[in-house]
């Protein structure tokens, strides 16, 4: 369980760029070569958890929780699996909103203006990985836990245009239109192809 000590703009937050370089130096806790982890050290907040291959798979969520590389939480467990079963050979963990808390509810209640900016960083990065970048967009319900959540997806999607990213659901969307968190989903769930930019012009 990790609730956040205090809000994220009292934190002096490591950039981007900055967390990037360290998380390619070798580590004395995991195998670089395989993994991706920015911040390289378990901080109040994290840009990027994943395994390093060829043809990376995007899983973009609402925010993280404890997972760290080797040991990977229910949700980045499955995330895994599913990344697998529909021809990735590897994930990048990113989240709407980068601030570590196990429970949604304990997120901060305002935006953090920097810590967004170097979120947003995080995922040009991430697109620039793959020529024709595939995202799978795996929030569910829990979008509609903060204001601030779906503003943060319009500048992902945003981003996302000018690098040519296809966006994905995993089987269809709920009956309230998110796209299914991950968690529940079984290990052989197909990727279907989203019109992010029409779930976003239905919610305005």
């Amino acid at each position: 369980m990790h609730i956040p000590n205090g809000t994220t703009d009292a934190l002096r937050l490591l950039p981007f760029d900055a967390a990037l370089t360290e998380a390619l130096q070798p580590s004395p806790d995991y195998e670089v070569r395989r993994w991706l982890y920015v911040p390289n050290t378990y901080s109040e907040y994290r840009y990027i958890l994943g395994t390093r291959g060829k043809k990376p798979l995007i899983c973009v969520g609402i925010n993280p929780s404890t997972a760290a590389p080797d040991a990977l939480d229910p949700t980045l467990q499955s995330v895994e699996r599913i990344a697998r079963s529909n021809g990735y050979d590897s994930f990048l963990m990113f989240n709407v909103y980068a601030q570590r808390a196990t429970r949604p509810d304990d997120m901060e209640r305002v935006l953090n203006p920097g810590l967004h900016r170097e979120n947003l960083r995080a995922f040009a990065y991430l697109l620039s990985l793959s020529p024709a970048p595939a995202v799978w967009a795996a929030w569910g319900n829990l979008i509609d836990k903060r204001p601030y959540l779906l503003p943060c997806v319009r500048d992902f999607f945003a981003l996302g245009r000018q690098a040519g990213a296809v966006w994905y659901t995993a089987g269809p969307p709920l009956k309230s239109g998110h796209p299914h968190h991950p968690l529940y989903l079984k290990r052989d769930t197909a990727l279907l192809p989203l019109d992010l930019e029409s779930y976003l012009r239905a919610r305005p």
